[in-house]
């Protein structure tokens, strides 16, 4: 073979192995690109859910759940006055039903919080105590009667979970505290971290 072929084949193969190399390089850059994106994103879900995490640690959310055999009421989570106990479907002792003094809107006259179906959280799903990252993972845990990510907003619709927004006053005309996000931004919220995968922050 002659030197001119011979530099002309080698500059083939360098040519090629230089559009090669190229090709890997911008394969790598991509998939790079695409995981640093994914990573981002999954950074913002756990952001979404530190926010929406301020409302399920509020008293309005935690009092109902508790890992206690009764129910806590007031900011300072203090028990249930007159004795209430948890009863074994989580919705008042025989005889001493929650609906027995709950009804399904806020009574003015009285003082006493309602909405439909008021009952406990299941002991399963207690909150206190919890981190933020520890309450996403047992939101999620179907072990303890987590739901799956589709099935939060339709919960939070229900009228006992917007009840927090709208608690009504106390007995003295105090009026309760809501969570500190409105109920608009925390729906939002609860959208967005489901639309980046639903993560749960790292602690």
């Amino acid at each position: 073979m002659s030197k001119g072929k011979s530099a002309i084949m080698i500059g083939q193969l360098r040519g090629g192995t230089a559009t090669i190399v190229g090709i890997v390089i911008a394969t790598g850059a991509v998939v790079f690109i695409q995981n640093a994106a994914a990573q981002n994103r999954l950074e913002e879900g756990r952001e979404k859910f530190r926010q929406m995490a301020t409302v399920f640690q509020h008293p309005r959310c935690m009092n109902c759940h508790p890992r206690t055999d009764f129910p806590r009421q007031g900011d300072d989570r203090h028990r249930h006055t007159m004795n209430v106990m948890r009863g074994p479907a989580d919705r008042g002792a025989p005889g001493l039903h929650c609906s027995t003094c709950h009804q399904s809107s806020n009574q003015t006259a009285s003082g006493v919080p309602g909405a439909p179906d008021w009952h406990l959280a299941p002991p399963r799903m207690a909150w206190d105590g919890l981190s933020a990252a520890e309450l996403c993972r047992a939101l999620l845990d179907p072990a303890r009667g987590g739901m799956k990510p589709n099935q939060f907003i339709p919960h939070f619709q229900t009228g006992l979970v917007r009840w927090a927004w709208s608690p009504g006053a106390g007995p003295h005309g105090e009026m309760r505290n809501a969570p500190p996000i409105p109920y608009e931004r925390f729906m939002v919220l609860t959208r967005e971290w489901i639309d980046r995968g639903a993560p749960c922050p790292n602690s």
